[in-house]
């Protein structure tokens, strides 16, 4: 794959908690010079970045970030008010706790429930691997097809891991046909993008490949 591809695998992401409207239009303005397939962004951005970059890119943003124990109530006022702020895709954090409860039937409801919100409009569902055993992570390939969401996704880049090679190509052998993969968290260099896309991811959370590319537009190359 040329490397020019890759970039319409990215959300391109900024999520640090000192995020201020300028690094986020910055983001923006890089995502549309590169094609990205999205910006990934805080919620309280997504209206201002929405009406910034008008149709030229999708705004993503996250739901119960990043930890996933807030209340079902609270996740689907959030993405209520993330797609009535103009966001077009949804990642969520699960709740963990429960799934290593044995509580599957909440969880699923709850992924199920964000769905119906989201319609037509992409949700990814954050599951946290590196917090997660083998076992647990299959079930949610499980949970996550289940429930009907367009997306499992790896790791929501704050914990103690981000996305392994090993966990994209679980989750490949284990989700549902029409459920798609998304790696995120640590994704540094192009190859290691590209090995991700060959194991069977079809999104990449990363900030690190659009910086990679204008490093190396300074650099003359």
């Amino acid at each position: 794959m040329e490397t020019k591809e890759l970039f319409k695998y990215v959300d391109h992401t900024l999520l640090t908690q000192q995020a201020t409207w300028a690094d986020i239009k910055q983001v923006c303005d890089d995502a549309i010079a590169f094609g990205t397939a999205s910006v990934c962004i805080p919620p309280c951005y997504v209206r201002q970045a929405k009406e910034y970059v008008a149709s030229k890119i999708k705004i993503c943003t996250v739901i119960g970030f990043p930890n996933g124990y807030n209340t079902t109530a609270v996740k689907v006022f959030e993405t209520q008010d993330a797609l009535a702020n103009g966001a077009d895709e949804i990642d969520m954090v699960i709740n963990i706790g429960y799934l290593k409860a044995g509580l599957y039937d909440l969880v699923t409801e709850e992924i199920a429930t964000l769905k119906q919100l989201c319609g037509t409009k992409l949700l990814k569902v954050i599951i946290e691997t590196c917090l997660l055993t083998e076992e647990e992570k299959i079930k949610m390939c499980e949970l996550v097809t289940k429930a009907g969401a367009d997306f499992i996704k790896t790791s929501t880049g704050f914990s103690t891991a981000g996305a392994t090679f090993e966990d994209v190509a679980l989750f490949a052998a284990h989700v549902g046909k029409e459920v798609q993969i998304k790696a995120a968290g640590g994704i540094s260099s192009f190859d290691d993008a590209k090995k991700f896309i060959e194991l069977g991811a079809s999104r990449l959370g990363t900030s690190r490949i659009v910086k990679l590319a204008k490093a190396e537009q300074a650099e003359g190359y």
